[in-house]
């Protein structure tokens, strides 16, 4: 929990010390870029809620949470490793995409007389969301479950687990040919970018979009990792020994 001497100071540097909690005044109806130099109490105030409601709420947001690098993604078994990418890395791209999207807009309307460049960054960034959304989909409704069912025939051993195989060579080429051209899309918004270094004068939003760019950028490289170097391997080496009886 973050002391309440953390959010002593203007609202603007509260968002510039930890770019998390712009969701939170942005839910409060509070401006936390041109109109952020007033107090978090000030702001509170003229918003007509309570401080500590919204303190409780920053306090939330600024938590850490951290995966250890000790983890053995490699030793979970495959249906927790496809629960996981599902409900963690599919979960959050559905919570940011919009949210991400609707800010990179507001974002690109107001600044890109001053940063051209930034026209060309939302028009990448929508390729790479129509992108992910239609592989997301078919992983969801097609790849995983599938992955799922061989697993289980294959831990029961069962003698007619070979009639489930499908063989995922050529869905996992095209897959895999998707993940090149996501990480392609993700290399030109790093470039666009500068690699999400904004300048020093940069405005509190130009620096809460750069970040959160850089998280879900993250993520994505996260999410990659395990499909292309974990789950699938593991997927292809089942079908293996269920075609070998």
């Amino acid at each position: 929990m973050q002391s309440l001497q953390q959010f002593d100071k203007s609202v603007s540097d509260i968002v510039r010390a930890d770019y998390r909690t712009a969701d939170v005044f942005k839910k409060y109806g509070i401006n936390y870029c041109c109109g952020g130099q007033v107090t978090l109490e000030q702001a509170c105030e003229l918003k007509g809620v309570e401080r500590e409601l919204v303190v409780a709420d920053l306090s939330a947001a600024c938590r850490i949470v951290s995966l250890s690098n000790n983890l053995l993604f490699g030793e979970w078994t495959v249906d927790f490793l496809v629960d996981y990418i599902l409900n963690v890395h599919h979960a959050y791209l559905k919570l940011i995409i919009p949210a991400l999207e609707i800010n990179l807009l507001s974002f690109v309307n107001s600044h890109q007389k001053q940063h051209p460049e930034l026209s060309e960054i939302l028009a990448v960034f929508r390729d790479l969301v129509h992108l992910i959304s239609l592989h997301s989909q078919h992983e969801e409704e097609i790849i995983f479950p599938y992955i799922k069912q061989i697993d289980n025939t294959h831990r029961r051993k069962e003698s007619y687990g070979n009639l489930f195989v499908r063989t995922l060579r050529k869905p996992l080429g095209n897959l895999e040919t998707e993940h090149r051209k996501i990480g392609g899309l993700l290399s030109r918004i790093r470039a666009l970018t500068n690699n999400y270094q904004f300048p020093e004068n940069a405005c509190t939003n130009h620096r809460v979009v750069f970040l959160k760019l850089q998280e879900f950028d993250n993520d994505l490289v996260q999410h990659k990792h395990l499909e292309n170097n974990i789950l699938f391997p593991k997927a292809v080496e089942i079908e293996k020994e269920l075609l070998q009886g």
